[in-house]
């Protein structure tokens, strides 16, 4: 071939954001068609200023940036990891090296990200940098409507994984510094037990949990003792993307279709239905980025804005309410970073109903405490708990009947809300029917001690159900609905059972990821719940 017709080298960039992994990654695998190629994590301010961002966050980042930047190098590929604003960061590192691909997947994120994707892609165009994204959920980029997408899904979610089968070549050498530091950001220690970063970590829980631990996962999920062991746990890494929602989909179907044991079937059959729904809730944010910040119904505006209260606020943050159930789950997520999706949703509802606080407030707070925050799924249900969407059953929950339920020898109660102690077992759920006597044989005296009710609950719950079926009648709340069903609602697919569904060539890949992960510990991390 004549030197005029030589293809001109291609540098590929490979932009890494909420995808830290490196199987079922896209753009790795799209890199490997370049000359050369490296890879870039960025540390914005813009995130670690956004309000719904912790510091838990960035440590666990930081964390599955170690592993990854290792097993990258391994197959050739620099990993780099600056700080500064996206435009800044790609622009300077474009003088440095003159990448000619930059290469990512999507992200439906919050509305800080947005605003600088839209920049981002202003700069490519500027300087004619082909910027490629890739999918890898179930979210659809500009849907028109929602018929048909649970068939698209299970498209996506039923191709062959996108493994790395070859070694970068690096033509250029950069100065690789040592991972920031929690401290080189000016970032206080966050005093959290959190759940281990990275994807050896991520597939271990992967692996724990279609194996042992999900066999009572559909009657475990709801009591925070027991989900604690029996829930997937993979929320962060979902959240985080040291797996790709496509690996845990087919890895599920190969466990339901090998398993002999039905009910361990059956168990793994309802986790996989809520990896659809995971998706499914993502896509609400996709089509409409302002339910990150305004009610779905807008008839509901000014609903809870003009009353909120700080003082309620406070008492619900620090866990002090004086409703043991609603104290302990808030004290766990603090010092944990997690909490199994029902006691999440009884938070939700207490501050909204019970206390009457606007979703945005009490959302912010809760997306710092999450470590799974991922926003779509988030803010929708945010909305959902809080009775803003106008198309979902208003679900109020009774923290009393909760405790009862879901902690019936008040052991997660004792655990976390050390106060009550002493307190008589007939009497932990509601410690303010204690009389004094009894207070004081159990050294915990209502108002001293432990907090009295912030609220009455009855009369609470009456008034907030009130208000809302109130709102629900109204005519302008039905033609909303109406709407709102039309942009957001579920639709039937005709989709087969979980299990049914089988497409050899990508079963036969997952086959390859599961049995490379049982090559490594099955001990399980202690923290994570997928759907939440």
């Amino acid at each position: 071939m004549s030197a005029s017709l030589a293809i001109p080298p291609s540098r590929a960039l490979v932009w890494l954001k909420r995808d830290l992994r490196e199987h079922d990654h896209a753009p790795l695998v799209a890199a490997l068609a370049h000359s050369d190629a490296l890879s870039l994590f960025i540390v914005e301010p813009e995130w670690l200023q956004s309000p719904e961002c912790d510091t838990s966050h960035v440590d666990f980042a930081l964390g599955c940036l170690a592993e990854l930047r290792t097993a990258l190098a391994a197959r050739g590929m620099p990993l780099l990891v600056r700080i500064g604003s996206a435009v800044d960061v790609l622009a300077q590192l474009h003088n440095e090296v003159a990448f000619t691909h930059l290469l990512s997947h999507e992200e439906t994120g919050p509305g800080w990200s947005y605003v600088r994707d839209v920049q981002v892609m202003a700069w490519c165009k500027s300087v004619h940098i082909h910027w490629q994204e890739f999918t890898q959920t179930g979210v659809v980029r500009r849907l028109r409507s929602r018929s048909g997408w649970a068939g698209r899904w299970q498209a996506r979610m039923d191709a062959p994984l996108q493994l790395l089968n070859g070694e970068f070549t690096a033509a250029v050498t950069l100065n690789q510094p040592e991972l920031p530091t929690l401290a080189s950001l000016g970032l206080a220690p966050h005093g959290k037990t959190l759940q281990a970063a990275g994807e050896k970590a991520a597939r271990r829980t992967l692996k724990s949990f279609l194996q042992v631990r999900g066999y009572d996962y559909r009657k475990a999920l709801s009591s925070p003792l027991t989900a604690e062991e029996s829930c997937s746990r993979l929320s962060p890494h979902l959240a985080f993307g040291t797996l790709s929602m496509r690996t845990v989909h087919q890895a599920t179907e190969v466990a339901i279709a090998n398993t002999p044991d039905r009910a361990f079937a059956y168990a793994l059959r309802g986790f996989a239905g809520r990896l659809r729904w995971h998706c499914h809730f993502m896509q609400k944010l996709e089509d409409e980025p302002d339910i990150e910040f305004h009610n779905f119904a807008r008839v509901c505006d000014g609903l809870r804005e003009d009353e909120f209260n700080d003082a309620y606020f406070a008492a619900w943050c620090e866990g002090r309410t004086g409703y043991p159930m609603v104290d302990a789950c808030m004290r766990s997520l603090i010092a944990t970073g997690w909490l199994n999706f029902r006691m999440r949703a009884m938070l939700v509802s207490f501050a909204s109903y019970h206390l009457w606080l606007h979703w945005r407030p009490t959302g912010l707070f809760l997306a710092r405490q999450f470590l799974d925050y991922e926003p779509g799924i988030h803010w929708s249900q945010m909305q959902m708990q809080s009775g803003t969407t106008g198309i979902n059953t208003l679900r109020m929950y009774s923290p009393t009947k909760q405790a009862q339920d879901q902690d019936p020898e008040g052991l997660f109660i004792r655990r976390w809300v050390p106060e009550l102690a002493r307190v008589p077992l007939p009497y932990l759920a509601e410690p303010w029917k204690m009389d004094i006597s009894v207070q004081r044989i159990a050294a915990c005296l209502i108002g001293v001690d432990y907090p009295a009710p912030i609220v009455d609950d009855k009369v609470a719950m009456k008034a907030a159900k009130d208000r809302m079926y109130g709102l629900r009648k109204s005519e302008g709340a039905r033609e909303e609905a109406s709407d709102v069903q039309a942009r957001h609602g579920s639709r039937k697919g005709g989709l087969p059972p979980s299990g049914q569904r089988r497409k050899t060539t990508s079963l036969q890949t997952t086959k390859r990821v599961l049995k490379r992960a049982t090559e490594e510990s099955t001990t399980p991390s202690p923290q994570g719940d997928l759907f939440a």
